[in-house]
């Protein structure tokens, strides 16, 4: 009877395991697979044109600088936020936790458009804006602002659980001995969360170069202005260019498979440190 139910679970696992297997190779590995077949279909001297054009150029070009810049935004934002919840109590604390997470619970389209609504030319503070000649909507500023609300969860999700589970005993030590709280910070909190703080940019830097809906909203899809590459690929595809639209994409699932490597390093190399992280 008992190797009867070894048996039947040993069965009943690789079963598991093989649907996940199956899963994971017909909805992730074969589209990646079908992105590079196709974005080098007409050999590799056509997908090294593909990056000729310069509305391809300037998509590449704002990627980069819109992750460079909602990434340090979310730095300082999510250790801010994450040392404050996990440190202290203070009126509000739960709806601070609240909003951190309200990215996750609200479309990135709607959120694109409330920017529009708020600065866009007939917007609440539209006008105003334009009497300073100074424009958000359709330009990199709206561009930016997009990024970092779909963005700014990450860091601090990451780093809230890790410090809440630390407590507070190795800085009130710290205090104790003399130090001052941006010393204590710099030597005591800062090294205690370092993989995890890696850990939420990598996640971070991944949808701020890869985020579309919000973008595409508050953009106005501008070639050479403010199309970054997930809208240059729709872009590309729409006008039938799909050698450029899928060398554009495999870009992009280039840099998300740096990204997915880093991550499970940090995972390999520091898993007992990390692990704390996605605990409930």
């Amino acid at each position: 009877m008992r190797d009867s139910a070894t048996a039947e679970g040993t069965l009943a696992r690789w079963a598991l395991i093989a649907i996940a297997v199956a899963f994971l190779g017909l909805f992730l590995a074969l589209p990646l697979l079908a992105v590079f077949s196709e974005a080098l279909r007409k050999g590799f001297d056509a997908y090294l044109a593909s990056f000729n054009d310069p509305d391809t150029q300037s998509s590449i070009g704002l990627t980069l600088l819109i992750a460079a810049i909602a990434v340090p935004l979310n730095l300082v934002f999510g250790v801010c936020a994450a040392w404050s919840i996990a440190k202290f109590d203070f009126p509000g604390k739960s709806l601070l936790t609240s909003l951190i997470d309200l990215p996750f619970s609200v479309s990135p389209v709607v959120s694109g458009l409330v920017y529009v609504l708020l600065f866009g030319a007939k917007g609440l503070l539209g006008p105003s804006l334009s009497d300073w000649d100074f424009k958000i909507i359709f330009a990199v500023p709206g561009v930016v602002l997009a990024t970092v609300f779909v963005t700014f969860p990450f860091i601090a999700r990451e780093l809230i659980p890790l410090m809440q589970e630390q407590g507070t005993s190795e800085e009130e030590a710290a205090l104790t001995l003399g130090a001052s709280g941006w010393r204590t910070f710099l030597t005591v909190t800062l090294p205690n969360v370092r993989w995890a703080l890696l850990y939420g940019v990598l996640l971070c830097n991944a949808r701020a170069m890869g985020e579309f809906g919000a973008v595409s909203v508050v953009s106005g899809h501008i070639r050479g202005l403010t199309n970054t590459m997930p809208l240059q690929v729709e872009i590309l595809y729409n006008e039938y260019n799909f050698v450029a639209a899928f060398a554009v994409a495999s870009l992009l699932a280039g840099l998300a498979l740096l990204t997915l490597v880093g991550k499970s390093f940090l995972e390999w190399r520091y898993g007992d440190g990390l692990s704390a992280v996605r605990r409930p």
